[in-house]
């Protein structure tokens, strides 16, 4: 096992010595894909964020329950406690008919309401189910429609269909994206690694003379694409974080004239991990391929 380690941590120094002794290509390659990497990294934060912003504009969605105009407080009372045993219910509110009827007079509509000459309001309960899943609203409405006493149920999630319907869209627009850029991403770490091995070719037939194997030989070119990758990482994540930078304060005062109050969120250490894993993968890939390939040749 020492041994393992040693000969990783020689292919190691050799993958930084070559990267060292090429600063120029090194920088260029890392701007490449990481570039190419904060295209679709920053496309699924903004879609996040855009999310987290349509959903501090519309409003939390809610499922509006209202009683027959014969049922009675006790009728309300029974109600609350099969409300109560929802575990897909993440809160609820009783609005009684009394308090809806001072609501629609505040908002103006005192004189039209007063010549009725009676509370023409049912009783109510607007419920607020864990999530924005469109399925939980259905089956939750689905269910609550057959209870007794229960008049009139009013799905407040056609929003929130569009929503997930417009962010499943972009999710799959940007992991196309992401595919293609890292087929690109492999092509170009494919060609470097073949031009190390071309300016190497003498070293590596001296080595093979003196016993090397082929696994000793690949080793540095594995860690080169992977250290070369991983570097691309690191920018892509900076230039996904510099955007958030620039970003925020427009996206803050775009969020105020709607009401709301809304912060552009960074990625945080699981995304920025990712990032770095999945261009570090890109790197091994492509030098791996590069490597059996034009080794076999050899």
């Amino acid at each position: 096992m020492s041994n393992w380690f040693y000969l990783h941590f020689r292919a190691i120094a050799h993958a930084l010595r070559r990267l060292a002794g090429q600063p120029v290509g090194t920088v260029l390659s890392a701007l490449v894909v990481g570039i190419a990497l904060s295209l679709p990294g920053g496309g699924y934060l903004v879609l996040d964020n855009v999310a987290s912003l349509a959903r501090g504009v519309s409003g939390t969605p809610e499922i509006s329950v209202f009683l027959d105009a014969g049922a009675q407080k006790a009728d309300a009372e029974a109600l609350e406690q099969r409300l109560k045993a929802l575990p897909a219910l993440a809160s609820y509110r009783y609005v009684p008919r009394d308090e809806a009827l001072k609501q629609l007079a505040a908002g103006g509509l005192g004189d039209v309401l007063g010549g009725l000459g009676h509370n023409p309001l049912p009783d109510a309960f607007v419920l607020t189910p864990r999530g924005e899943d469109p399925e939980v609203f259905e089956q939750l409405a689905t269910e609550i429609r057959a209870w007794p006493k229960v008049a009139h149920v009013q799905l407040d999630s056609a929003w929130v269909k569009r929503l997930h319907a417009l962010l499943a869209l972009g999710r799959s627009a940007v992991l196309m994206l992401a595919g293609l850029l890292g087929f690109a991403l492999v092509i170009v770490t494919f060609n470097t690694i073949r031009l190390q091995i071309l300016t190497q070719r003498q070293e590596i037939e001296v080595s093979r003379l003196l016993g090397a194997t082929d696994p000793f030989i690949r080793r540095p070119f594995y860690w080169f694409g992977g250290l070369q990758g991983a570097l691309g990482g690191l920018v892509a994540l900076g230039t996904v974080w510099l955007g958030v930078r620039v970003l925020a304060q427009p996206v803050a005062r775009l969020a105020e004239t709607y009401g709301a109050v809304f912060t552009l969120n960074g990625p945080d250490w699981r995304a920025a991990l990712a990032i770095v894993l999945f261009a570090t993968f890109l790197g091994w890939l492509g030098a791996a391929i590069s490597v059996r390939r034009h080794l076999a040749s050899t």
